[in-house]
């Protein structure tokens, strides 16, 4: 059995492949307007879909410049640490040595 799907359940969600719209039997003929074509929906459609896919995107790249930027601030957090406890530890070296040269002196 070869269904071609209904307009609630399209058997393809690409545009391109769909099948073209078929004026009904209780509309008059010639009441669609000769300039009507389906690319301009099967365009709008891709240029959505195409936009839609573009948002996405965007958001994903600002997800990933703002988890960038605090792991750069966590880096930073961690160097400024680090320094701090190199810095005590050689106050401390020279705090050792200024006693061990004034204990030399003194004998």
């Amino acid at each position: 059995m070869n269904t071609t799907g209904t307009i609630d359940r399209p058997f393809t969600h690409d545009p391109q492949k769909q099948a073209p719209m078929k004026p009904s039997t209780h509309e008059l003929a010639g009441s669609t307007p000769e300039d009507f074509t389906t690319s301009g929906a099967n365009d709008s459609r891709q240029n959505r879909n195409r936009e839609m896919q573009l948002i996405q995107e965007a958001l994903a790249r600002a997800h990933m410049h703002e988890r960038r930027y605090v792991a750069e601030q966590e880096r930073r957090a961690v160097r400024l640490a680090t320094a701090r406890r190199m810095q005590r530890r050689a106050e401390r070296a020279s705090l050792r040595a200024r006693r061990a040269l004034a204990m030399a002196v003194m004998q």
